[in-house]
């Protein structure tokens, strides 16, 4: 037998941190078939017609038997839903309770109902949002609690968003502003002229991009006439020349002339909030960037010791999700602070008193805190250009 001067035993340990989706969307809507308040995966329009059905029409005519049925409105919404490109990764739909072709009146059943599921954005098929459904009590009023709530107090990873739509041509802020329970940057809002359902057609937009990407003049498959100077001033308050937009916290759909070929897309990329985080992505990215941390940190919980190799040690794996979000340009820059470690680093002899006691705290208690400072680079979304003839 060969003389063996080193013995190496391999023992493979490696760590892959749970990858959150970006792109689910949850549709609950009244239809003519399933059970109410249960979700269900939907992979097509055609699955969704067997899955939800279609509904008898007011007043077909009779002589002509393609105008016999109609989508319901679960089934109308996911339709259009799975019409854009990009798209959405997964979808489910939920039926409420209601006539197959009317806006949802009470989701409080459905909404309860995804709150464990794995959905990024979340819609009310045929639902404007009006006096009524903005109300408190009322569906859209439910929807916007209901983001909230799970995205603060939720499992990790449930955070979400909510998108609607106003009536078909309404172009009045006040629908939002100055409702508190509307007004929060976990919903986005759609002015739209179209007779399809505008908020789902926004929502696989908004699912089919990456989290840092903006939203403005993303196109949306869907047909909608334009809106006038006037209703867009209204709607996003006058701007002034190189001036950043001011926002009321409601999007609409636009046909740019300098669009080759035209085609409808969003006018702008609001929440709903446009004095918290004014713009979609932005959301969007604070939401998958604290996932990403918290799941690469998770390992380091009972594990790393509150000292400065332990310490370090918790740097190193914060640089391993933030290095390539800098290298991808999702971010531009970002610092790392750790009180606790920065006095770990000084001469013992030079600390004070107070310095010494917060080391002890800190290892007594078992908490460090760690400070991550994010430089986020925005996309552009205005340019203020002067040309001077001389």
């Amino acid at each position: 037998m060969p003389v063996r001067y080193i013995n190496v035993r391999s023992q493979v340990d490696m760590f892959s941190p749970v990858i959150r989706a970006t792109g689910n969307v949850a549709v609950i809507g009244t239809a003519a078939a399933g059970s109410d308040g249960v979700p269900v995966p939907v992979a097509s329009p055609s699955e969704a017609a067997t899955l939800f059905g279609r509904a008898t029409l007011p007043d077909p005519a009779p002589s002509d038997p393609s105008r016999t049925k109609a989508n319901s409105a679960l089934t109308a919404a996911l339709d259009i839903l799975f019409q854009q490109s990009p798209g959405p990764s997964q979808v489910w739909g939920v039926k409420a309770a209601g006539a197959s072709t009317a806006a949802v009146s009470d989701p409080t059943t459905a909404l309860a109902a995804i709150e464990e599921l794995d959905v990024q954005l979340v819609v009310l098929a045929a639902t404007p949002l009006d006096g009524t459904s903005g109300a408190d009590t009322g569906a859209i009023g439910k929807l916007a609690a209901h983001v909230k709530s799970v995205s603060n107090t939720g499992g990790e990873g449930k955070e979400r968003l909510g998108v609607a739509m106003l009536s078909k041509g309404a172009s009045d802020p006040t629908v939002v502003t100055g409702k508190g329970t509307l007004i929060s940057d976990r919903m986005v809002y759609v002015a739209h002229k179209s007779d399809a359902d505008a908020a789902a057609a926004v929502a696989g937009t908004v699912a089919g991009y990456p989290v840092h990407v903006s939203l403005l003049l993303k196109p949306v498959a869907i047909t909608s006439a334009p809106f006038t100077a006037t209703q867009i001033d209204a709607l996003n308050q006058s701007e002034d020349w190189g001036n950043a937009p001011k926002g009321r916290g409601i999007n609409w759909l636009v046909d740019p002339a300098l669009i080759p070929g035209g085609g409808i897309h969003l006018g702008e990329g609001y929440t709903g909030d446009p004095s918290a985080m004014k713009f979609i992505d932005v959301r969007r990215t604070v939401d998958d960037l604290s996932f990403k941390l918290k799941a690469r940190l998770i390992r380091s919980v009972g594990n790393l010791r509150i000292s400065r190799s332990g310490l370090r040690s918790l740097v190193v794996q914060l640089e391993a999700v933030l290095e390539p979000l800098v290298s991808a340009e999702v971010i531009d820059s970002y610092r790392i602070v750790i009180p606790v470690l920065d006095l770990l680093d000084a001469d013992p002899s030079a600390l004070t008193d107070a310095q010494l006691q917060i080391i002890q705290n800190a290892q007594a208690d078992r908490v460090a805190e760690v400070v991550v400072a994010v430089d986020y680079a925005g996309a552009i979304h205005r340019i203020a250009l002067s040309l001077n003839f001389v």
